[in-house]
């Protein structure tokens, strides 16, 4: 083997053994400037057989696109394969490689580096002008991976996170983790009910009675899955949905309050503008340093404008109260605490009325959730990273798509080799 082929394998990192190159130049193709180099196929045997009796007849070449380092400068390999006939077998065959599948002009090293960079962030308009293919190629070898995400029925974790998000033609898809590794348990189409049931049916009972933990927000019918599916799992409701509900009914209390007022009223201001301070927890609040106002022309601190803000209204102050203590309950995993503040009679406003009986509800469900360590911000920083994804590529149509493309950007298939997901592409 002459060192010009050795050199131009070694430069394009081919291993192939009846790959032999003869020549390379430069060559204007569609008005771009393009490299291209010159080699052959040889057929060592008949495939069928295994004879070295063969009968050469001719070559069919093929224009193979192979990955550059420089996009600018896109690399062909004009492979002329040859095409023989075995005299002890009277079979007819062609030269095939590793380099390139059969019937296929890309090779399978650019098919790997598009695998490769559809696992980051980032658009297949990108990908295809980085690695000089069509956008078709790139949505193709996404379609090859599709069938590599195969469900198996005969494990659940112990800990599970229900929730959903928005994806293809803008319809709710259900996801669910597994609450310990953070990993995608599975992603389906539709989150209704009959749906999710049906799903959960086709696991083993062993399966299903290993779950220990549902970890999910307020949706009514999650419940009724769990109760139906898992007959050994505790329900939780998320930390941060039951504080987003109180957090919620008290904002509407205060702007209802605050609407009683004259808008060039004192009262008014001090209820409207530093609306963000009452949200938030009255120990972190400035009680030292006072700053001045102009909307309530006044020098006062956090504190104080909290505490002048409430007293304008007692059911709003009795609202704020409450919101207080069941957040620090909740941080703290009182219980009894926070069974005694969903009991609580005081004059609170409707809305909040409403999410006490809500939470009283599911009384059980809710002490869970302040008890144990299990929440949704796993799930919830999950859906934030799809919600990356579908602005990155302008939104999916396609769920499959969809589905496969949050697959491979997850961790796990980040760290391993594409290779086994790349066999057939």
């Amino acid at each position: 083997m002459s060192s010009f082929n050795n050199c131009i394998k070694f430069d394009l990192d081919i291993k192939e053994k009846n790959i032999v190159f003869k020549d390379y130049f430069y060559k204007m193709v569609q008005m771009k400037k393009h490299k291209i180099y010159e080699a052959e196929l040889i057929q060592p045997a008949c495939p069928y057989c295994g004879s070295l009796a063969l009968l050469h007849n001719g070559h069919l070449v093929t224009n193979i696109r192979y990955l550059t380092a420089n996009a600018s400068l896109p690399v062909i390999i004009r492979l002329a394969k040859q095409r023989v006939k075995c005299r002890a077998c009277d079979h007819w065959s062609m030269a095939q490689s590793e380099l390139v599948n059969k019937y296929c002009s890309i090779s399978n090293a650019s098919k790997l580096k598009v695998l490769s960079a559809l696992t980051e962030d980032r658009s297949m308009t990108s990908i295809a002008r980085e690695n000089n293919v069509s956008i078709n190629t790139v949505q193709r070898v996404l379609g090859n991976c599709s069938h590599r995400f195969i469900d198996s029925y005969e494990y659940l974790p112990a800990h599970l996170a229900f929730d959903e998000f928005k994806g293809g033609d803008r319809q709710l898809h259900f996801i669910c983790l597994d609450g310990d590794s953070h990993q995608v348990v599975q992603i389906l189409r539709t989150r209704y009910k009959k749906t999710l049931l049906k799903y959960f049916g086709r696991f083993s009972p062993q399966a299903r009675a290993n779950v220990k933990t549902v970890t999910m927000d307020l949706n009514f019918y999650y419940q009724d899955i769990v109760r139906a599916c898992f007959p050994n799992a505790q329900i939780v409701i998320d930390r941060f949905h039951m504080i987003q509900m109180l957090t919620r009914s008290f904002n509407s209390l205060r702007v209802q309050v605050m609407k009683t007022f004259d808008k060039r009223s004192r009262q008014y201001q001090l209820l409207k503008s530093p609306w963000k301070l009452y949200l938030k927890k009255f120990d972190e609040l400035e009680k030292v340093h006072p700053r001045y106002n102009w909307h309530y022309k006044d020098c006062l601190t956090q504190a104080q404008v909290v505490t002048e803000g409430i007293n304008t209204s007692t059911a709003l102050e009795n609202s704020y109260n409450l919101m207080q203590s069941f957040i620090q309950a909740v941080e703290t995993g009182n219980t009894h605490e926070l069974k005694s503040l969903i009991n609580c009679q005081d004059q609170i406003g409707t809305l909040m009325h409403k999410t006490l009986l809500t939470f009283k509800h599911n009384l059980t469900a809710v002490l869970n959730g302040a008890a144990l360590p299990y929440s949704n911000g796993c799930l919830e920083g999950f859906n934030r990273k799809i919600k990356q994804i579908e602005r990155t590529a302008f939104g999916y149509s396609n769920f499959t798509n969809l589905l496969t493309r949050i697959r491979l950007e997850e961790d796990l298939y980040k760290e391993k080799e594409p290779n086994s997901l790349l066999m057939t592409a």
